[in-house]
């Protein structure tokens, strides 16, 4: 990304958040750089003097205190660049992009990336004025770094959202979105081959009773189907976690779809028999479910299904 300022262009470093060696732009719009008091020697704010260590903390303690919710991941080699470039004079806005990319990559929100910048600048603007207690109001954060932020952050968000499957966290299967996307593509080769869904594929579920369940045989028992449903259907079957309790797969309608019913039954049972934890878990219900002669019906047969 570049961004032009004032006839300038400041070319926007890697996702990772390293800025370029491109002209410094001032660290402007009210944002007074804190003095260098001992000009000792930085790369890329590995090592702070006294007087960034002090920006940092005050920084730190101000984002905090405005709700960053978890104080472990909030220190980043970005901070630290950022905090050695103020005391050096100023930031480029590389280095606050760059601090919007490394906050996006390690999962922090966009709202929560503001607010952190908006600390920034009530800490450097205003900060000694009121004995070290400062309020951070993104409103009052100049507009120009907040957009650099921002789209920084929305870069690597983006991408990041264009390259992640669409999956359920403790299965690992897809989701009954991902789902839902596929029963779509299948209407609509159905209708272009002047057929129904229904004649071409169906659902096969794979359902627990785990109301009665404490929390880990629940979870050991829905990793081990999933992992028995992977196994047994790993051809161009469409396996899915439609519930807390329910997979299914979308599959194609032929003789072979009830030998691989039986076969995914002996693979569950032999998993769960070698695990002791789940002597008291009984067998999942296993059911073939046909298609609705829509496609919006049947959606609406998933949110069922995925509800028992």
């Amino acid at each position: 990304m570049e961004v032009n300022t004032k006839g300038r262009t400041v070319v926007d470093g890697p996702a990772a958040g390293a800025h370029s060696e491109d002209e410094e732009q001032p660290f402007d719009g009210g944002m007074t750089a804190v003095p260098d008091v001992d000009g000792a020697k930085r790369r890329n704010g590995s090592s702070l003097d006294s007087t960034a260590r002090m920006l940092r903390a005050k920084w730190r303690s101000a984002s905090l205190a405005a709700g960053w919710r978890f104080p472990s991941d909030w220190g980043l080699p970005e901070v630290d660049t950022v905090c050695a470039a103020l005391t050096a004079g100023g930031p480029n806005e590389a280095v606050v992009s760059g601090l919007g990319r490394a906050r996006a990559a390690s999962g922090a929100g966009l709202d929560e990336t503001l607010t952190d910048l908006a600390a920034l600048h009530a800490v450097v603007a205003d900060g000694d004025r009121h004995g070290g207690f400062v309020v951070p109001d993104i409103d009052a954060t100049p507009s120009r770094l907040v957009r650099v932020t921002a789209l920084a952050w929305a870069d690597v968000a983006l991408d990041r959202y264009a390259h992640t499957e669409v999956t359920e966290p403790l299965t690992g299967l897809p989701s009954a979105s991902y789902l839902r996307t596929r029963l779509a593509e299948v209407y609509r080769g159905a209708a272009r081959a002047g057929r129904t869904a229904t004649d071409d594929a169906l659902l096969l579920t794979v359902s627990f009773d785990l109301a009665g369940m404490a929390s880990w045989p629940r979870l050991a028992a829905m990793i081990l189907a999933a992992d028995a449903l992977r196994s047994v259907f790993d051809g161009p079957e469409t396996t899915a976690a439609l519930g807390p309790s329910v997979l299914a797969v979308l599959a194609v309608r032929d003789a072979d779809i009830a030998a691989q019913a039986v076969a995914l039954r002996r693979e569950i049972t032999e998993r769960m028999h070698a695990d002791p934890q789940l002597d008291d878990v009984s067998s999942p219900a296993i059911s073939f479910v046909r298609l609705h002669p829509t496609y919006e019906e049947s959606c609406a047969l998933l949110r069922r299904i995925g509800r028992r």
